[in-house]
């Protein structure tokens, strides 16, 4: 296939899209339609050799930094567990615990910049003492307990908040019939929108972190990545793009009978044009090739993705969080995956697209860690894409650098 004519007609579907996406901005309808016509995957049904079993029960989440072989940056992992619940320690005060779920929505919050706000209704409850009362805070995690005819009743059983706060100086009281819990927090610059992390509150809230920075969907499954970044931007309200899409469309061959007629480096070179020319797409989820043939397996291939943020989806083996955590390491240390450029790192321990928001999540819970311990990253990645995706990641040359020849340019006087 002569790839010139493939990048002419690249080009002649990213002005489209620029076209259909300036047109969304007054119509949700034209929104839909731009959906519609750049992204229609087609999942085949699944049938692993090791299925997945998940349970009806939330998933443990960890999330630890790592170091990156090709990059200073930090680089986090996300471990998203299918197997039993990982507890957290807590200290519970003496008392009865009830086997009764908490509701769902028991309370009112309020973000007033420096810290949050949780009104809890107590009235039903006939607490007769603030000493009925126990509210156990830690960093990322909230429990409020109160005593009710002799029970300890659970009020609110928050595993993980949306973001960290100074559990040292946790204030609360009781007024009249509300228990009021001030919680101070650590960015006082985040917004936050619910006082857990959760779909809801991580698809509202990413978006002041992101600022419009592309996401990068790669891993070794071309399906998986389609249907993360799909969620994903459904989720955030980002354009979602699948580069298998693209390619299959124009170039009226499945990816398959592409790499059987020409192989996989003529299907890499491709999918690196269509990089290239979505490199300056901002508010985009991209989702790449998996496999050999996919332009993230190639470690010549990534000056473009680094326009973006990029998400490693990578299948563990791994039964635990250090296991997990030894796994990703390992990756790192052996640097012979080109995957181990990506900006974040989520495992799972097998695939079912049922479950397909649980990742999404993980990832954007990652990149929410991301974004917060570098709060200079999206603009660095747009300085990056305005010097031109030159392949200078995280280590920015001066402008007029020439990536041919690896010499700076001289400074001026």
């Amino acid at each position: 296939m002569d790839i010139k004519v493939l990048l002419e007609t690249v080009m002649i579907l990213y002005h489209f899209i620029l076209f259909i996406i300036s047109l969304s901005r007054h119509s949700q309808a034209f929104a839909q339609m731009a959906s519609s016509l750049l992204y229609c995957p087609t999942l085949p049904p699944q049938n692993p050799s090791k299925p997945l079993s998940l349970s009806t029960r939330s998933f443990s989440r960890f999330s630890v930094s790592l170091t990156t072989r090709s990059s200073k940056l930090p680089s986090f992992l996300h471990w998203r567990s299918t197997g039993g619940i990982f507890p957290r320690t807590r200290s519970v005060s003496s008392g009865h615990l009830s086997s009764a779920p908490a509701d769902s929505k028991n309370y009112e919050f309020s973000d007033s910049g420096g810290e949050v706000e949780l009104r809890i209704d107590i009235k039903s409850l006939n607490v007769e003492s603030s000493s009925d009362v126990f509210v156990d805070a830690d960093d990322t995690a909230l429990l409020i307990r109160a005593k009710s005819a002799g029970i300890l009743k659970t009020l609110i059983d928050v595993k993980q908040l949306f973001e960290r706060v100074k559990s040292s100086e946790t204030i609360w009281y009781i007024d009249e019939e509300q228990l009021v819990v001030n919680l101070k927090k650590f960015n006082p610059d985040l917004k936050w929108p619910d006082i857990m992390e959760s779909w809801e509150s991580l698809t509202s809230g990413i978006s002041q972190l992101l600022k419009g920075t592309s996401i990068y969907v790669i891993g070794d499954s071309t399906e998986i990545n389609e249907a993360v970044a799909k969620e994903i931007a459904t989720g955030i309200g980002y354009m979602p793009l699948s580069t298998s899409e693209l390619l299959e469309q124009y170039a009226q061959q499945s990816i398959d009978s592409w790499v059987a007629s020409e192989g996989t480096d003529s299907v890499a070179e491709a999918e690196g044009v269509v990089l290239e020319n979505l490199s300056s797409q901002a508010r985009a989820v991209v989702a790449t090739l998996g496999g050999k043939h996919g332009a993230a397996s190639r470690f010549d291939r990534w000056r473009h993705i680094h326009a973006g943020f990029s998400v490693w989806v990578s299948k563990s083996e791994a039964l635990d969080e250090a296991s997990a955590k030894e796994e990703a390491r390992k990756h790192v240390q052996e640097g012979n995956v080109a995957y181990t450029n990506a900006d974040v790192v989520v495992k799972i321990g097998g695939w079912d697209k049922d479950y397909t928001r649980d990742v999404a999540q993980g990832c954007l819970s990652a990149l929410k860690q991301l974004t917060l311990s570098d709060k200079k990253l999206t603009g660095k990645k747009s300085l990056y894409i305005r010097l031109g995706c030159r392949g200078d990641w995280p280590d920015i040359k001066p402008p007029g650098w020439d990536p041919s020849s690896g010499v700076d340019p001289p400074m001026d006087s």
